[in-house]
């Protein structure tokens, strides 16, 4: 009798020992990946294979001659010849420029806006009616007012994108803001601590996520405004080369703008998702 007990004791020293050394292995697993088994948020360049592979079946079965569909490689001469020329370098600036400035102002302007709609039921209800005006407008209808108030500058670009893509962090960070512990003020207010270390030590590391989350949202968004704006008005840009390719009946070099245009929709995607993943590194899931 007494060597069956020790038996099953033993066997359950075993069992607690075998589910210790596979937890173990599961927390180096998510140490190795990150706090939190936190895998990097960048999308797999694999979901591109299908798209080369009807770009390659294109070049080899599609009329070489096509008027509306060329074959891929005269969009590739076409680059070459924009790129040698300076126009496709120049247009590529001036796009990244606008970007990179609009994406700049909106999460600076849609994090502080957001947070104090979001914290301060008053401001909510004064400024909610007139953010629900401007968030359905939609962004062609805006570029004549624009036109008449900046002209045709890089200042009008940078104002049409902003005020059409600035609501999905503003709404994220409001949603965000809006739903906090009230712990955590009262903890500040228990240290002491003044309205901007309030901000800077509670407010801003907690509604963070959501401004990650906004700016991936937001992302194509401004991209797509800014072409959008580039070829209404035919401002210097990828969205002017664009239209200027089409007016003059250039179908390769659209198709060819078109392609860059996607790869970069497709690096400020990565690039974005790694800005989230390295802010983000330390959180748990």
């Amino acid at each position: 009798m007494a060597l069956g007990t020790e038996r099953i004791n033993r066997a359950g020293t075993d069992a607690r020992s075998g589910r210790a050394g596979r937890g173990a292995a599961k927390r180096g697993s998510a140490l190795a990946n990150g706090f939190g088994g936190k895998r990097p948020s960048i999308p797999p360049l694999r979901g591109l294979l299908p798209l080369v592979v009807i770009l390659v079946l294109w070049q080899l079965f599609g009329p070489a001659k096509s008027v509306y569909a060329p074959p891929p490689l005269s969009w590739v001469e076409q680059l070459v010849r924009l790129w040698s020329d300076g126009t496709l370098p120049a247009a590529l600036l001036d796009t990244i420029a606008t970007f990179a400035i609009s994406v700049t102002i909106a999460t600076v302007l849609g994090t502080i806006l957001g947070a104090l709609v979001g914290r301060y039921r008053v401001l909510d209800r004064m400024f909610g009616p007139i953010f629900e005006f401007f968030r359905v407008l939609p962004p062609a209808a805006i570029v004549p007012l624009a036109v008449l108030i900046a002209g045709y500058s890089q200042d009008m670009k940078v104002g049409v994108v902003v005020l059409s893509a600035i609501w999905p962090i503003l709404l994220q960070v409001r949603a965000t803001a809006r739903g906090l512990d009230p712990i955590l003020f009262d903890v500040a207010r228990v240290l002491r601590l003044d309205r901007k270390s309030t901000f800077r030590k509670v407010l801003l590391p907690s509604i963070t996520p959501a401004i990650l989350q906004g700016l991936r949202l937001a992302t194509p968004i401004l991209l797509i405004i800014v072409l959008l704006v580039e070829i209404v008005t035919r401002i210097n840009g990828l969205g002017g080369q664009i239209q200027q390719a089409t007016e003059n009946y250039q179908s390769a070099a659209v198709y060819g703008l078109l392609v860059v245009t996607g790869i970069l929709v497709l690096a400020m995607n990565v690039i974005v998702g790694a800005l989230e993943s390295w802010f983000l590194r330390y959180r748990p899931h």
